[in-house]
């Protein structure tokens, strides 16, 4: 009888009712956060699409230019480079980076002697800005007193490269300073790996799988969605990485580690905001394929149970 009261029509009318009142109170908590993201986010990326269309110096009236700045973008040396760099940044950050700090998650979930204190020292350089890290390695690849090369002159004494300053060195001494520090993606990953339930473990076990096949067809299938967001991440970081370039190698030496953020960073120092709003576009729409095709690739819409 209870059941039939609860299929029956008075009853859905009465709990979606409800529903809907439930809802005004959603929006109403949600009103300050879509006021706060049109003012701050949504107004300022419409500003920047259109004015990248116009010839403007940050101070007088904006002039229409029609495609000037995006050919203009397309025409300078470094792009090019920069497009280059990108690409090679983002295979590096989607299998060193992020396969680093999955594998750091696995190991930490086996809880082995001492994963606390692993986990506590593995946070500390993320605590540490970009700026400093880069402040920081610019003397720890010093050719005259750098750590590095001094412990490559106690075997080769006549060893003497200028990491920042010398290609190819200067492309993987940038690398260096973000490369290892995945303690983002360790955190996601080793959240939905304590997340899984222990009855998904134990059955597996029970029916003869060994430690590398739990791995393989239930931990990491199951961790889809935290990998997924560490690669969005850490590929949408290589789009805006700024601090550490700016600070060792200026986008030098030649192109070799010149980027969009360089590039767009340059165009404001020089009064030509149009221009740096144009690559300032092309990086937004960049960010917004990469979560489209990782979306897609790592399904992370779909349900992982």
């Amino acid at each position: 009888m209870k059941a039939a009261a609860k299929g029956s029509k008075p009853y859905r009318a009465k709990a979606s009712k409800l529903e809907r009142k439930n809802y005004k109170w959603i929006y109403l908590f949600l009103l300050p956060t879509v006021i706060i993201f049109l003012m701050f986010y949504f107004v300022p990326i419409i500003q920047v699409f259109l004015t990248s269309f116009t010839q403007w110096d940050g101070f007088t009236t904006p002039k229409f230019n029609g495609l000037t700045n995006y050919i203009n973008m397309f025409k300078t040396s470094g792009f090019i480079y920069a497009l280059r760099n990108l690409l090679y940044w983002c295979i590096v950050g989607m299998f060193l980076h992020v396969g680093f700090g999955v594998l750091t998650a696995f190991v930490l979930f086996q809880k082995p002697r001492g994963w606390k204190l692993t986990r506590a020292v593995f946070m500390i350089p993320n605590v540490i800005s970009a700026a400093a890290w880069a402040m920081i390695y610019r003397f720890f690849f010093n050719d005259e007193m750098g750590i590095l090369n001094s412990i490559i002159r106690l075997i080769n004494p006549n060893f003497h490269v200028r990491w920042f300053y010398q290609s190819p060195w200067a492309f993987w001494a940038v690398t260096i300073t973000w490369l290892f520090y995945a303690v983002i993606v360790t955190l996601l990953v080793l959240g939905d790996l304590m997340n899984i339930p222990a009855e998904l473990n134990e059955a597996a076990k029970i029916d003869g799988a060994t430690g590398w096949q739990l791995i393989r067809h239930i931990q990491l299938p199951l961790c889809r969605g935290s990998i997924g967001t560490s690669v969005i991440a850490t590929l949408t970081a290589r789009i805006s990485m700024y601090e550490q370039i700016s600070l060792t190698t200026q986008g030098g030496p030649g192109d070799d580690t010149m980027s969009l953020s360089i590039l767009l960073v340059k165009g404001v120092t020089d009064y030509r905001y149009g221009y740096a709003n144009a690559v300032g576009v092309l990086m937004f729409v960049i960010g917004l394929i990469i979560l489209g095709v990782v979306n897609k690739a790592f399904r992370m819409n779909d349900s992982d149970y």
